[in-house]
């Protein structure tokens, strides 16, 4: 279920939304000023921003440009009142994916809704339970994020690539160091061992001699 963070400081408004989001299988947050739904982003990993501009504490525009600062790459879109073309340019600047008008039509917000979530689908891969985003470069299983470095997260990435199936130490090496970079089989093994501390009842395969095969 994708969650939803729905920033909409008018009560009748955002409930509505929210009711409708919900009905088409969504889990949503509301929140009606900015410093709340900031909050939220810290305790969620949310699929999608909806956020209104005029909002308390926080104004939707600079949430956003903050949260980019942050890198935080979750599709958003702005749903306002606001027509000015410097309103709707600012918009734009501080990272939306989206924009569209108060009144809009609820089908066309969905269809985009599902358009950029298809496309952020595409950025990542699953295994079970094991979803990597590539292009925040996370990882979660069943929603927790794992704590992992840059390298064990391209460590990750080239198991799940490859999920059944053996991959060679050289093509580990080749792919989480550079070639003015020494490596060595043991630096591998201590990798490994890290990301099967933290991927629980998934099963790294030690390929005796050759490699290691994620078991899907």
């Amino acid at each position: 279920m994708n969650k939803i963070l729905l920033l909409e400081d008018d009560t009748l408004f955002g409930e509505s939304l929210q009711d409708l989001l919900e009905e088409e299988g969504y889990e949503v947050l509301l929140c009606r000023n900015g410093q709340e739904a900031l909050d939220a982003t810290f305790h969620t990993k949310f699929e999608m921003y909806l956020l209104d501009i005029n909002v308390p504490l926080i104004d939707g525009i600079s949430l956003l440009n903050d949260l980019r600062h942050g890198d935080d790459k979750t599709p958003a879109i702005f749903l306002t009142s606001h027509s000015e073309k410097e309103v709707m340019v600012q918009g734009f600047q501080s990272g939306a994916d989206d924009y569209m008008k108060k009144p809009f039509d609820t089908d066309e917000l969905l269809l985009r809704m599902k358009a950029l979530l298809m496309r952020t689908v595409n950025e990542c891969d699953e295994c079970g339970v094991l979803r990597l985003d590539h292009q925040q470069k996370r990882a979660f299983i069943e929603n927790v994020e794992l704590d992992l470095s840059v390298k064990e997260y391209a460590l990750l990435s080239l198991l799940v690539r490859y999920v059944g199936k053996v991959v060679t130490k050289e093509m580990i090496i080749e792919e989480l160091w550079s070639t003015s970079q020494s490596a060595s089989h043991g630096a591998v093994r201590v990798y490994i061992n890290r990301l099967k501390g933290e991927l629980g009842t998934l099963s790294i395969e030690n390929i005796r001699g050759v490699g290691y095969r994620l078991v899907p």
